[in-house]
């Protein structure tokens, strides 16, 4: 699906997203990873939602903003508490959504000029 929402110069936003990628302002990307409204963080480990970790969403925390989108692939799933602990412990806000709807959710925060982090994973063909 192609975004026809206009980019806030300056900003990083999801411009296109399908089943094999996600394109943040036109750059395609095939690999999970961390975006910010001005920063994107590539070949984010996980390969799929079974394999994130708490580390991984520990560097999610370091990004230090107030809400977190976590994108479980293609469909909404939930990690257990135990992995989210580093977000809790910051008092991070998380949503836990499919990456599509992340991605929408992402586009219309960062519009509205919140501080806002998405973990969008990418699930690799096997």
């Amino acid at each position: 699906m192609k975004l026809h929402s206009p980019v806030t110069a300056g900003l990083l936003a999801i411009t296109a997203y399908d089943a094999e990628h996600i394109a943040v302002n036109g750059r395609r990307l095939t690999r999970s990873f961390l975006l910010t409204p001005q920063r994107l963080i590539e070949d984010w480990p996980p390969a799929s939602f079974d394999s994130l970790t708490e580390s991984d969403l520990r560097a999610v925390a370091e990004l230090d903003c107030p809400i977190v989108l976590l994108g479980t692939g293609p469909r909404q799933r939930f990690p257990a508490p135990a992995l989210l602990r580093s977000l809790i412990e910051r008092r991070i806000g998380v949503e836990v959504m499919d990456s599509y709807a992340a991605c929408r959710t992402y586009n219309i925060l960062m519009a509205e000029g919140r501080d806002v982090a998405a973990a969008l994973i990418i699930e690799c063909a096997s």
